[in-house]
């Protein structure tokens, strides 16, 4: 069980942070989503190292709230590969109000829990995070 706060009244569950540092520090994953469930944030779906940014994309709900990481592999104009751990807070524009203002409010301190977050993008439609400006928000 997850420490509450009492600020938003969250918790989030220790399974979030032990999956973001597999995803972090072995690159167990290809990305995480969070989804918010009886006031307590709990990974939603994992995607596995072989899966693409469109597997990703496809995994989030069109009409409800979610939080993810991927982690971004990309070549640098000089050719060295590197990776950066994104952070999205996806809420589309069909989801219901409430939860978009349970997501906007409780943000912040689930960010706080996942140390190693590069970039942060909020979409509220999927152009808002397309692979173009994942790129450019990378470099």
């Amino acid at each position: 069980m997850g420490q509450a706060n009492s600020a938003s009244g969250m918790a989030v569950h220790d399974d979030c942070k032990l999956k973001f540092q597999e995803l972090k520090a072995k690159r167990s994953y290809r990305f995480i989503t969070f989804k918010i469930e009886q006031q307590e944030v709990v990974v939603d779906k994992i995607g596995g190292p072989t899966e693409s940014y469109d597997d990703f994309q496809a995994s989030l709900p069109a009409d409800e709230c979610r939080y993810a990481v991927y982690d971004f592999d990309f070549t640098t104009d000089e050719n060295c590969q590197k990776s950066k751990i994104f952070f999205i807070a996806w809420s589309p524009d069909t989801s219901k109000v409430r939860m978009k203002m349970v997501y906007a409010s409780s943000k912040d301190r689930f960010k706080r829990e996942l140390e190693g977050i590069q970039v942060e993008l909020q979409a509220t439609d999927p152009s808002e995070m397309s692979l173009d400006i994942v790129k450019a928000r990378a470099f």
